[in-house]
């Protein structure tokens, strides 16, 4: 048996760039279009930064690739929805909190949602129901949690991988159709083509599942590698030109990540960006524009309300990491661990 592959460190680092990206993108031209800065960017660091938008679609890419890690480590679908409940709440539930009550107190106010609204949000539901979101940034975690309940729902009933890897494919074939057809879709249809079925974002998860498929078992076979190429082929027609191109070259340096070639990026300061990416991403955006707001308010040039937003977001993602993520995480592993020592039947001291 092939032994699962060790966690790459490269891809944590990558993971963190990510999230930088996505926040320097947020802080400075989207920031700018929404409310305005008093100061110009170079109009090729303007342009640069708006490719950020799309820094989302790495992790979309690394979510396929790290779940079907998972699922594959994972014996039952009740463990990997605990699993993943774990991961992703907690810390949301903590981000929620931060960013409801800086809102209300430092704005934006058009960024303001009622508690009500705020309560939905712990589900991750919110949107299926019409409610706005806390934090825009939270958009891909009902994308990613629709991705997990559908993997757990397919995965684990069709455990062979060629019925898999079928179910993969009509879904990145309806991905195509449902981009090309896009404003042609039947109001009936267009909450399960665009919602639950995320046409245009859907082949990045697929593309991730499959590299991780031939990093783990090698190479793979000739409907594997075309099936690949087609999810990679889907953002040509998904997303306008240049950032079409921006999409490719994420797949281009995931590769390259996974292949071990980019191993410079793993060192101490990327890696402990990356450790703090998904709490970086849930707290910087409204938190951020609320510090940048009142830096202004208070008579201070854009640039340092910028510097002070940023470094804001690192703390309150530091925070949020170490009090809330990281001891969540390990309390559910050593629960898992005994639950599972008991099923087994074995004492605990065997274990020791």
């Amino acid at each position: 048996m092939t032994q699962a592959p060790s966690r790459l460190a490269s891809l944590d680092a990558l993971r963190g760039l990510a999230a930088l990206i996505v926040v320097l993108f947020h802080y400075l031209p989207y920031y700018d279009k929404l409310f305005g800065h008093d100061f110009a960017m170079p109009g090729l660091l303007h342009d640069t930064l708006k490719f950020g938008r799309y820094g989302v679609h790495l992790f979309f890419i690394l979510s396929g690739f790290v779940i079907f890690m998972t699922l594959e480590r994972t014996s039952k679908a009740s463990w990997f929805g605990l699993a993943r409940a774990f991961r992703l709440l907690p810390a949301l539930w903590a981000a929620i909190a931060l960013t409801f009550l800086s809102v209300h107190w430092l704005g934006p106010e058009s960024r303001a949602v009622p508690l009500g609204t705020a309560l939905l949000n712990t589900t991750l539901l919110h949107e299926y129901l019409g409610q706005a979101h806390v934090d825009g940034a939270y958009w891909s975690l009902v994308v990613e949690v629709t991705f997990y309940s559908w993997m757990a729902l397919l995965y684990f009933n069709l455990r062979h991988w060629h019925q898999l890897r079928l179910a993969l494919a009509l879904w990145v074939l309806a991905s195509y159709l449902g981009v090309i057809w896009w404003k042609q879709i039947p109001d009936g249809l267009a909450f399960f083509v665009k919602d639950l079925l995320f046409v245009k974002y859907a082949p990045l998860f697929v593309a991730g599942m499959l590299i991780y498929r031939r990093h783990r078992h090698g190479g793979g076979s000739a409907f594997d590698n075309t099936l690949l190429a087609v999810s990679i082929g889907h953002g040509l027609l998904a997303y306008k030109l240049p950032y079409s191109l921006f999409v490719l070259a994420c797949f281009g340096v995931f590769a390259l990540a996974v292949a071990g070639r980019i191993q410079v990026l793993a060192n101490r300061p990327l890696l402990w960006l990356g450790s703090l990416s998904y709490s970086l991403y849930l707290v910087h955006q409204n938190i951020g524009y609320g510090v940048i707001g009142w830096s202004y308010d208070a008579g201070l040039p854009g640039w340092f309300g910028v510097m002070l937003a940023l470094i804001m977001a690192l703390a309150l993602a530091s925070l949020v990491h170490y009090l809330v993520e990281k001891p969540a995480l390990a309390r559910f592993r050593s629960w898992r661990q005994k639950a599972e020592i008991r099923a087994a039947g074995t004492p605990d001291r065997a274990h020791g």
